[in-house]
C-alpha cells in the first residue's frame, strides 16, 4: 500500500515539475530553435573573375546552430565554405536575420544597441519592426532569413570576392 502511494506522490510531482517548466520556458526560445538543424538547397553566385552575367550554380549545405541567443551558420559546398553569426527577429510568418558583433558595426557603421530611433516605437508589431525601428537606418540592408511555413532558409553572404545566395529547405 505504501509503495503505490508512494508512485503516486511521485507521478505527482514529476507532472506538476513538467508543468512547472514549460509554463517557465520562453515562447520564443521553442519558435527559434526551430530554425536549427541542416538545410540542404543551392548556392548561387556572381563569381568576380567571370561576367556579371555569368552565374553558377551548385548544390550546398548550411548547418543552423544555437549558440545562446544567437544563431551560428555554416554554410558550405566544394568550394564555398563560411561562418557567420546571426539575432533572430520574429516577423509573423518569418523569422529574419541580422548580422551581430563586428560584423554588425563593419556593415551598419555603429554598434548594436546605439539605437537610431527611425519612428514611433509605440506603434511596432513585430520584433523585426522593432529592429528596424531601433537599430537601422530606412537604407540599411538585410540579407535573408528563415519562412517558417515551409521550414526554409534564404541568405545572401556578402564576401569579398561576390555574393553567395544560398536557398534550402530543412
Amino acid at each position: 500500500m505504501k509503495t503505490i502511494k508512494n508512485k503516486q506522490l511521485a507521478s505527482i510531482l514529476v507532472l506538476l515539475l513538467t508543468i512547472l517548466f514549460i509554463g517557465c520556458t520562453k515562447n520564443d526560445d521553442v519558435i527559434y530553435s526551430d530554425v536549427v538543424g541542416v538545410y540542404e538547397g543551392t548556392l548561387t553566385t556572381d563569381v568576380a573573375d567571370k561576367s556579371i552575367n555569368s552565374k553558377s550554380n551548385s548544390t550546398a549545405t548550411a548547418i543552423v546552430t544555437m549558440v545562446g541567443d544567437e544563431i551560428e551558420v555554416h554554410c558550405f559546398n566544394d568550394d564555398f565554405d563560411t561562418t557567420i553569426m546571426l539575432n533572430l527577429y520574429e516577423d509573423g510568418d518569418m523569422l529574419n536575420t541580422c548580422l551581430t558583433g563586428t560584423d554588425f558595426e563593419n556593415m551598419y557603421g555603429h554598434m548594436m544597441g546605439q539605437s537610431n530611433m527611425n519612428g514611433n516605437m509605440q506603434n511596432m508589431s513585430s520584433e523585426w519592426m522593432q529592429h528596424l525601428n531601433n537599430e537601422h537606418q530606412n537604407s540599411d540592408e538585410h540579407f535573408g532569413g528563415f519562412n517558417m511555413l515551409n521550414n526554409s532558409f534564404d541568405y545572401t553572404f556578402k564576401m569579398e570576392t561576390g555574393d553567395f545566395h544560398f536557398r534550402g529547405i530543412k
